[in-house]
């Protein structure tokens, strides 16, 4: 499954790194899983403000696990965020002083199944609280994030705990061996095709991916080609949306232009501005 490892679906700010959020990748055993790790380095004092403030997501193929820490008020907020097939806008509003921290851990589409308690049948675009489908790993982790408080340490015994519950016997054929044809051609194959090439019906396959994925594997082609291109626009300066129709499969210019709106709530220019306003302050972090 070599296509898989070169899958790298990215955020709607790609560069962002600062002491509020970080991305870190997993170990060599889990980087099959798990796209990466991420949050605060440290706990940091939150100043109560009456500014609202937003933060944009896009549909990025993944599914994360989220677990928000009050220290002011002790008080921890699990969450599970399944596969999105839309952009939504999270609004900040802190109301008061504290001292918090975030961690996560964000996995690829077709890895949740390997950890999860139950089928994966009703996740799309929903946000769970993280005991209804992790309860053991609510048990688990929940109880050590007052006291490991290093994002370092935190991902250690994590780690350690996903190597100890991953359920590889929940590995079906049928879908891995679609979503590597999937990602092969960057989402550009129709689910005719899709199952042909791995030699099932097309309602066995969408049956399939909506107990293992949460989506059909129509929906999902479609958000791959949309992170492949998105890919593109950030790291290619000479970027041309003809070149890129045809790369893609898009039907013509705007046939990629609106899907591509769709999905990021902006244009093309106003999507590279705002994923670039971070380059300056990671590039003086690196030096």
């Amino acid at each position: 499954m070599k296509s898989i490892k070169k899958y790298n679906p990215i955020t709607a700010t790609p560069y962002k790194y600062n002491d509020e959020y970080a991305e870190y990748e997993p170990c060599d055993q889990l980087k099959p899983y798990i796209r990466c790790f991420w949050g605060n380095r440290v706990p940091h004092y939150q100043r109560k403000t009456n500014i609202i403030s937003q933060g944009l997501v896009i549909p990025d193929t993944c599914m994360d696990i989220i677990f928000d820490v009050d220290f002011t008020f002790n008080k921890i907020n699990g969450s599970f965020c399944g596969i999105n097939d839309r952009s939504f806008k999270i609004i900040y509003r802190n109301d008061e002083d504290r001292i918090v921290s975030s961690f996560g851990i964000r996995f690829y589409p077709w890895s949740v199944i390997y950890f999860i308690e139950d089928s994966l049948c009703d996740v799309k675009n929903g946000h769970f609280n993280v005991e209804q489908h992790f309860s053991k790993l609510k048990k688990k982790i929940e109880p050590l994030l007052f006291d490991v408080v290093k994002v370092e340490e935190r991902i250690q015994i994590v780690q350690k705990y996903l190597m100890d519950q991953i359920h590889l016997e929940r590995r079906n054929e049928y879908v891995m061996e679609s979503i590597a044809k999937m990602i092969f051609h960057k989402g550009n194959i129709d689910i005719f095709h899709l199952s042909k090439d791995v030699h099932t019906s097309t309602r066995h396959l969408e049956r399939l991916y909506k107990e293992y994925i949460g989506i059909s594997p129509k929906q999902l082609t479609s958000l791959v080609r949309y992170q492949y291109l998105w890919n593109d626009i950030i790291s290619n300066s000479n970027f041309n949306v003809l070149d890129a129709a045809f790369k893609y499969g898009y039907t013509d210019q705007a046939h990629l232009l609106r899907d591509f709106k769709k999905y990021h709530t902006m244009t093309i220019p106003e999507a590279k501005k705002h994923a670039l306003q971070h380059v300056a302050f990671l590039q003086e972090e690196i030096s």
